[in-house]
């Protein structure tokens, strides 16, 4: 998966004249800050360059992980969507992967960082009508109930970068500010899915449906040690494999999400937890089901069954007795 050309030209045109030392700089100092404080609440950047590097290096990543969680959760969505609030947006990728696989008439995007906001309206100038209309507001999630609303509500990797303590009245902001679906999406980490499973159990309380990636809405059968965590491949550009001292030209973003819809709806009968297992004329596969979490094997003779599989990846809905 790669970014929109002219989104990837845009990003890289902000960092236009500085040297390749400072941004990989800026860039450590912006991991380190993000890996050690993540959680807290606190300010972790403030400069526009900052914003714009931060872009350069995260963008490609959250928009595969919210391509990928989109395109799940419309599956077995039955309805339609023009409207979206991307909160805690960031510089924007959540939207644009939104904008590449839905034709939106109305974009709202929240964010409470000023270096962010100014990244991501630039950016967005480059885009389609809807995109450079977008219309940001800054408002910190923690401390202000979101006003406005839409069909769908996006959260990309902010749930687990706010205080624990903070998280209920962000959820009751978010499913009140949402028309039909929430997406929230989270890192593929214990720690990620940690803060998804703590919103599934509270959303479904409040009515909620799940649309994706859970096929059934009981408690979730996963022991506590282990986590719900699927994989995007991006492409690396030249700046970003740079930024990264990195070598190959993509990397794998593994991601967590949970879509959460205000109506009954269709969803997966099963749900491919784990990679594939290929061997010799057959397949094994780590599902969820409606029922259970079981292990299954699919061999040559299952026919369509045994195509499917073979094409399949963990994350996948599949049809499966």
């Amino acid at each position: 998966m790669d970014l929109p050309i002219e989104l990837k030209s845009a990003s890289e045109k902000l960092v236009v004249g500085y040297k390749q030392a400072q941004l990989k700089k800026i860039a450590q100092d912006l991991s380190d800050r993000y890996r050690n404080e993540s959680g807290t609440g606190k300010v972790l950047l403030s400069k526009d360059i900052e914003a714009a590097v931060y872009a350069l290096v995260r963008m490609p990543a959250t928009y595969g992980a919210v391509s990928d969680a989109l395109k799940y959760a419309l599956e077995y969505f039955d309805g339609s969507i023009s409207t979206l609030l991307d909160v805690g947006a960031g510089s924007g990728a959540a939207t644009w992967a939104v904008s590449n696989q839905l034709e939106l008439e109305r974009i709202t995007c929240i964010e409470r960082e000023g270096a962010m906001r100014r990244v991501g309206e630039t950016l967005m100038k480059e885009g389609n009508r809807t995109l450079a209309s977008a219309r940001w507001i800054s408002s910190d999630l923690t401390t202000a109930k979101v006003t406005n609303s839409a069909d769908l509500v996006v959260s990309s990797y902010v749930m687990n970068e706010m205080a624990k303590k903070d998280r209920q009245f962000v959820l009751d902001s978010l499913w009140n500010a949402t028309e039909k679906m929430l997406l929230i999406v989270e890192p593929g980490t214990p720690a990620g899915f940690s803060v998804l499973r703590d919103s599934r159990e509270y959303l479904l309380s409040k009515g909620a449906h799940i649309v994706a990636p859970c096929p059934h809405e009981s408690a979730c059968r996963l022991a506590e040690d282990d986590w719900c965590h699927f994989t995007c491949r991006v492409q690396r550009s030249k700046i970003h494999k740079m930024l990264k001292d990195a070598d190959v030209p993509y990397e794998d973003e593994k991601y967590s999400y949970m879509a959460f819809v205000k109506q009954e709806c269709n969803r997966a009968s099963a749900r491919i937890l784990r990679h594939p297992y290929i061997d010799k004329g057959q397949i094994g596969l780590e599902l969820c089901t409606q029922n259970d979490n079981r292990s299954a094997v699919v061999k040559k003779k299952d026919g369509k069954l045994f195509k499917v599989a073979r094409k399949a990846k963990h994350g996948d809905s599949i049809e499966i007795k």
